[in-house]
């Protein structure tokens, strides 16, 4: 490994990208070239997601720098969602979060494109099933006969190859006949608008937070018990019609709630609920009437 040092001798220093880039002239203070310089680090090959970044030790070795500003370097990058601090174990590379939308549909596809991400999907499970067969709300919150027929789908979502995202859904198969494992590797959205003519509406949705264990902490490649959120909803076509009904994780450390609020009002009858700790909420109560992300 080149050692790279930032000089106080002049106002202009020296920074080698590495062994084999272009070194590059920068007339800036040292605390920013070594910001901008661990940035890139942080982005490159040397550091993937969840590995752990140098310590301020090895930062004062390698760039010549006093302990004071190693560490307000790596402060500023935890602030910033690049690295994450965990006390007695040291400084990890974060995932670069995705944004949740609380405002308007948007699929997964679309919402990893727009990060500059590269989505993908692993299709879990695909099956027909009858209303009749499935517990719980299900049936009843899609408006389903016992003799009607349900797609029951569980995937994986990816973005950079990381696993986000555990969906479960159920779909009405009568507005959407024909539907094929292939198409689960895609945007739903995008099937049900362009092959089947649908008009999503809207959707009622339900965030809670979760610890994520067992088969579903494996699959999202985290800890047991670590922090997550489930996404439940029920989705609408034209005429208020049911569609789906999901029950989603997303992983905490991925994703980024956002939403624009309005000026304050008057109060008004609150549209969610308090549980107790390990209750589930009732997804088909009309929780929310915002239409999330996927």
């Amino acid at each position: 490994m080149v050692k790279r040092r930032l000089t106080r001798q002049s106002p202009i220093s020296v920074i080698y990208m590495s062994s084999h880039m272009t070194s590059v002239l920068v007339k800036e203070p040292i605390y920013h070239q070594l910001t901008n310089h661990l940035r890139q680090l942080i982005a490159s090959p040397e550091y993937p997601i969840g590995s752990q970044f140098l310590t301020e030790r090895q930062i004062c070795k390698r760039f010549g720098v006093s302990r004071a500003t190693a560490n307000k370097v790596l402060s500023g990058l935890v602030s910033e969602g690049l690295l994450d601090f965990r006390k007695g174990v040291g400084t990890f590379v974060r995932i670069r979060t995705l944004d949740y939308n609380l405002q308007v549909l948007v699929s997964f596809t679309e919402g990893a494109h727009a990060a500059g991400k590269q989505p993908s999907t692993q299709v879990l499970r695909f099956d027909k099933v009858m209303a009749q067969d499935v517990l719980d709300e299900v049936p009843e919150v899609l408006q389903a006969d016992p003799e009607s027929v349900l797609y029951y789908i569980e995937r994986l979502r990816f973005a950079d190859n990381l696993p986000v995202i555990y969906e479960r859904r159920h779909v009405v198969e009568k507005y959407c006949p024909g539907l094929t494992e292939s198409d689960l590797e895609g945007s739903l959205y995008s099937v049900w608008s362009a092959r089947h003519g649908l008009v999503i509406e809207g959707a009622d949705e339900r965030v809670q937070a979760v610890n994520l264990r067992g088969a579903e902490a494996l699959a999202l490649k985290v800890r047991n018990g670590t922090a997550g959120l489930r996404v439940g909803s029920v989705g609408y076509i034209t005429g208020h019609r049911p569609l789906w009904y999901e029950s989603t994780l997303y992983r905490g450390d991925a994703y980024e709630f956002r939403n624009r609020l309005g000026g304050v009002q008057p109060a008004s009858h609150a549209r969610g609920m308090f549980l107790h700790p390990g209750e589930s909420g009732s997804i088909g109560t009309g929780f929310s009437d915002t239409p999330g992300a996927q």
